[in-house]
């Protein structure tokens, strides 16, 4: 699991993750926070789109649009991932087994860290094919 690929992966989202928040800084100088995060998330979305284009599954050459639309939908299903275990952990499961202190910042952890594994697969398989 853990290939020179997949550390590229980590890597990529990574920068891609600091683009998307430091940009929000740059965004707030003109527009309202809600709309800043909109256009961070945005420049997140790019960064990560090139550098997993290029740096991590080499599809430079493959064509631009198909990839685009892929990636887009590979990081929607990512984030309604995120979000159902993030409420499923915080709301129900944690507080059932008596793990109330946290709960939303272990689910919400959790949440994040899953996607990062089918994220990875839904890109090399689909997206970056």
């Amino acid at each position: 699991m853990i290939t020179p690929q997949f550390i590229r992966f980590l890597v990529a989202g990574g920068i891609a993750a600091g683009a998307n928040f430091g940009s929000r800084f740059v965004f707030s100088i003109f527009f309202a926070y809600g709309i800043a995060v909109f256009f961070a998330y945005l420049v997140g979305m790019l960064v990560a789109f090139l550098l997993m284009r290029g740096h991590v599954f080499n599809a430079n050459q493959g064509p631009l649009t198909p990839q685009v639309i892929k990636f887009v939908g590979v990081n929607l299903v990512a984030v309604l991932q995120t979000l159902a275990i993030s409420l499923l952990l915080a709301r129900w499961v944690l507080p059932s087994v008596g793990i109330e202190d946290q709960a939303e910042a272990l689910g919400h952890l959790v949440g994040v860290l899953v996607p990062v594994v089918t994220s990875y697969f839904g890109h090399k398989f689909l997206t970056f094919r």
